[in-house]
């Protein structure tokens, strides 16, 4: 993220999955925070995940860690969304920014009636909540237009990309900055950085 800051590309986020070794780690607030402190990057631009299993299986250890994350500035995420055992009465008092509805309900739309429900349905949820809703595993128009016309606020997959390594993303960032900088209208897409 320094590189392309220090390179005049345009500020982009960057999601990181944490693992449930690293989300129990007892340093976990301090490292992230040496982390973005040696970087010099913002922490708006940060987005950590953590799935719905990591969550529950401590959930007054995961208030607590989370909440000192997003009070740094940093985004928050639950990954895999509606693959867990979450209770939704936990859900409401987690200091979350976005649900990313898993891909299993996403790769049968739309031949699927019940996927299309369930999707809907972690859409209606995550938004009465105001928080983000963003699907992953997006691999085909059809799914794109459900997503779109149901009001899904982000969408990543193969649809777009594959998953690259930073320095294979350069270019995209580079061509997007280029193109707005010429005033041309670009479709955005969120991508997936295999690191």
């Amino acid at each position: 993220m320094r590189a392309w800051q220090q390179q005049g590309l345009p500020r982009t986020p960057v999601a990181v999955n944490l693992s449930a070794r690293q989300f129990r780690h007892a340093n976990l607030v301090k490292d992230i925070c040496d982390a973005l402190a040696a970087s010099g990057i913002s922490p708006e631009w940060l987005e950590l995940e953590v799935t719905e299993s990591m969550v529950m299986h401590n959930t007054d250890h995961a208030i607590r860690v989370l909440t000192e994350l997003r009070a740094m500035g940093i985004q928050l995420s639950i990954d895999d969304f509606g693959t867990g055992y979450s209770s939704l009465a936990y859900l409401r008092r987690l200091p979350v920014t976005c649900v990313k509805v898993d891909r299993f309900f996403i790769k049968d739309i739309p031949q699927e009636a019940d996927d299309m429900a369930m999707t809907l349905g972690i859409i209606g949820l995550g938004h009465s909540l105001r928080l983000k809703v963003i699907a992953e595993g997006v691999e085909t128009d059809e799914q794109l237009q459900f997503l779109k016309m149901n009001g899904c606020d982000q969408i990543q997959g193969f649809y777009f990309c594959k998953p690259m390594c930073g320095e294979d993303i350069t270019p995209l960032l580079q061509h997007n900055h280029d193109s707005v900088e010429r005033g041309v209208s670009n479709r955005r897409a969120s991508l997936s950085c295999g690191v």
